[in-house]
């Protein structure tokens, strides 16, 4: 368990972190040991067989490797009020969603006490090893996080995403006090129920509180990101409310305007500042360290599918350093950045042993089995301890509350070991995005074609503001769909390039040799309005996802029929791709 906060040591608790990665098999045989005893009750695992038994080798052969949809059946039954020990020992009375833009939609997880006592131990060790490095003394931070509300269950039980139960949970300011990390904005505006009144409300606390802010951060790059793009916009309007005392009307939530009124004072000699600063940019480059002198650095998750938004992030922090976040999930936290130093696209994450069991399945297994078999009997995991340096893996994942040799869909590597604990960097989810015939295409491969085509926009000091894909079977042969939306205008050449760049970026072998004998067609570019990725967001908010947890879908499925029509309304421009004519 977690001390007091008042007790906060750094330095007890990399000591404690340095003790548990030395012997990482026994920690995590004991951690596994005390899951299985604290949910022996639970009908899941009584049913197949347990009895009991603790070890992993009982484990492994009683327990089969599950995705959520196995689940689902045990799931809704605790949703509709079913308060036995169905998943674990202890009724679950919370359910996480999840951020429903991989699938389409949110998955509910369930969610206990002992998930947040995980959180705040991968959040006290990433900070420990952080502040080592670079220390912050008595400081706020500007933090862009954004809770969305909790709702209960026709069966009474709560539910909220995973970020909105973190910020919730009692114990949560007070240990973001003992991390030097609390929040410079009220917490009306982090639980305010319109998300751009409090995006500006952040950014308008931020000002107010410029000297003493000392890191700049959020759950994702995205969120950085999209807030620093609003405030290009917005500032102005920031300003006058600094220089006159009086909020926007634009915020018109009545326990909002009331937090923020209590902070914000007539300064014109501040507005004045601001205004000279923002006006002194070029191009906005360097805009965090001008505003907030005393940040040390920019902090949040960077790596994934969030790389594509880190140029944009160097752009505005200038020299500061990008320091990227944790390694988790919806489902549980897995490992914390220990090497605060290496840059977003190097960085690696040292599991923590004690926070829950982890399997990984060689990827050579995944790729001799039938992709479409996702549940085949031939996948035998290896334990934590027996990965191999420079190899790849899909994560399975036992964590406390309920989730048992759970697939969690997403492939790391192995980059070396912290003691004995392996080190990952993530690659990719391991789920194919684009697929037609025999191509085979992931996320990275996705990102690696955009980029490569954003060098050529580049040409035309423009940017991709962002971007996501589609697979079109509406006539033959399919073909590859991709989606931009871009900072400006280009000309039509350029563009053309940009759409054949894309189309020979995908080097994977079955894709091209299909796009030579045209079993795959030209890969198409659509030119989206600005703003349209906003729609986007907007409709996710609209289904309750939070900020927080926001990420673009890379790729836009069939059945996702509303933000495809909301893509294919806000095309203006289309191009073919003549690169294998």
């Amino acid at each position: 368990m977690l001390e007091k906060v008042e007790e906060f040591n750094m330095e007890k608790v990399i000591q404690e972190f340095e003790r548990l990665t030395k012997d990482a098999g026994r920690v995590q045989r004991e951690t596994l040991k005390r899951i299985l005893e604290d949910n022996a009750s639970a009908e899941y695992l009584q049913n197949l067989g347990l009895k009991g038994r603790t070890d992993p080798e009982s484990f492994k052969a009683c327990v089969p490797l599950v995705t959520h949809k196995e689940l689902e059946p045990y799931i809704y039954r605790i949703i509709d009020g079913d308060t036995s020990s169905i998943l674990t020992g202890k009724p679950i009375t919370t359910m996480s969603l999840s951020s429903g833009t991989t699938q389409g939609k949110p998955k509910y997880l369930p969610w206990n006490d002992e998930l947040f006592e995980t959180t705040m131990q991968i959040y006290q060790t990433s900070f420990a090893y952080r502040n080592r490095e670079f220390p912050i003394k008595n400081g706020k931070a500007l933090s862009f996080i954004y809770s969305s509300k909790q709702f209960k269950t026709k069966g009474g039980v709560a539910a909220g995403t995973a970020t909105t139960n973190v910020f919730r949970n009692s114990r949560y300011k007070r240990e973001m006090k003992a991390l030097q990390s609390q929040c410079c904005s009220p917490d009306e505006v982090i639980f305010g129920p319109d998300f751009f009144q409090s995006l500006y409300c952040h950014l308008l606390c931020g000002l107010i509180f410029r000297e003493e802010v000392q890191l700049v951060s959020s759950i994702f790059a995205h969120s950085i990101v999209h807030a620093f793009r609003t405030f290009e916009q917005v500032w102005e309007e920031l300003c006058t409310d600094i220089k006159q005392g009086v909020l926007s009307s634009r915020i018109t939530v009545p326990s909002v305007r009331a937090a923020m009124s209590k902070l914000l004072k007539p300064n014109p000699e501040l507005a004045n500042l601001i205004h000279a600063k923002c006006v002194g940019l070029s191009n906005w480059y360097g805009l965090i360290p001008e505003l907030f002198p005393n940040a040390k650095y920019v902090y949040g998750i960077m790596t994934g599918s969030m790389e594509p938004y880190l140029k944009k992030m160097r752009h505005y922090a200038g020299e500061l350093p990008l320091l990227t976040a944790d390694y988790g999930s919806s489902e549980g936290w897995i490992a914390a950045n220990v090497n605060p130093r290496l840059a977003p696209e190097l960085a690696t994450y040292a599991v923590l042993p004690q926070i829950g069991y982890f399997e990984f399945i060689p990827l050579t297994q995944l790729e001799n089995n039938d992709a479409s078999s996702f549940l085949s009997i031939d996948l035998n995991p290896v334990g934590l301890t027996e990965v191999k340096v420079g190899e790849e893996y899909e994560i399975v994942i036992t964590n406390p509350a309920g989730l048992y040799r759970y697939r969690l869909g997403d492939v790391v590597k192995v980059m070396g070991f912290h003691n004995s604990t392996p080190e990952l960097k993530f690659v990719r989810r391991s789920s194919l995005l684009l697929t037609i015939n025999i191509d085979k295409n992931t996320e990275t491969d996705l990102q690696l074609a955009v980029e490569a085509a954003g060098k050529v926009l580049a040409e035309e000091k423009l940017e991709v503001v962002d971007f996501t894909s589609h697979v079109d079977l509406s006539k033959e042969p399919g073909h590859y769909v991709i989606f931009w939306e871009i900072n400006g205008e280009a000309s039509e050449q350029v563009l053309g390039e940009c759409c054949n760049c894309l189309d020979k970026s995908f080097v994977d072998a079955g894709y091209t040799s299909s796009r030579k004998v045209n079993c795959i067609g030209p890969l198409e570019l659509r030119l989206v309005r600005r703003g349209t990725f906003q729609k986007i967001l907007e409709h996710y908010l609209g289904l309750g996802a939070a900020v927080s947890q926001y990420k673009t879908p890379r790729c836009v499925g069939p059945t996702n029929t509303i933000v495809l029509q909301i893509l294919t309304d806000n095309v203006v421009k289309t191009y073919l791709s003549t690169a294998f004519n």
